[in-house]
């Protein structure tokens, strides 16, 4: 008898690569990065208005997920200002710095439920520990910190999950989910942490 079917549920998401029309021309006409950015500031905040919430999300959720550029989790999650935390880094793993984030974010501010999510093609699969060897050489100094790099992304999506579940300063470990967003379709797979 073949094993039972392990259900997958899949969720849009939207990414882009190329600079909007308005960025492109910036970019040619000269000015830092930071000087346009500073600049789109400027003009988002002539139309800002204080949406009068505080720091608690409204959805009680906070998002783990890899710094990649091709990820807009707000948009591609449906959330709007105020609905969660976002929480980002490299590979979007479970760090230390990341449990101390989510410690707040729940005993702080109220978040009950945790999401998780890595990515396909994420460069943390080609990158080993060797790179703090490499930095040690360079700088004369070793990171204090781990790569946390991986080759199998779902595997790695399980960890993650695992340090949340597991962790004693978290009190609300029961929602936790993990996903890889595929950066071809923009979809999330979702991974089951038993597999």
């Amino acid at each position: 008898m073949p094993p039972p079917a392990v259900p997958i549920n899949v969720l849009g998401m939207t990414t882009s690569a190329s600079l909007p029309a308005e960025s492109a021309a910036q970019a040619s006409a000269g000015g830092s990065v930071t000087d346009r950015l500073v600049e789109a500031n400027r003009r988002y905040a002539s139309a800002f208005g204080d949406p009068g919430m505080d720091a608690r999300p409204v959805l009680q959720v906070a998002v783990v997920a890899c710094m990649d550029a091709r990820l807009d989790l707000h948009a591609a999650l449906g959330l709007k200002l105020g609905d969660c935390h976002t929480i980002r880094n490299a590979g979007g793993v479970v760090t230390d710095d990341t449990i101390r984030s989510l410690t707040i974010s729940q005993r702080a501010l109220g978040t009950r439920a945790v999401i998780l999510i890595h990515h396909t093609g994420c460069g943390l699969e080609s990158l080993t520990e060797d790179f703090r060897h490499e930095l040690e050489d360079e700088v004369g100094q070793r990171p204090a910190w781990a790569v946390e790099a991986f080759r199998d992304v779902d595997q790695d999506v399980r960890q993650s999950m695992q340090r949340v579940r597991t962790n004693p300063f978290l009190p609300f470990r029961d929602d936790v989910r993990g996903f890889v967003f595929d950066v071809h379709t923009g979809l999330l797979r979702e991974i089951d942490p038993a597999s």
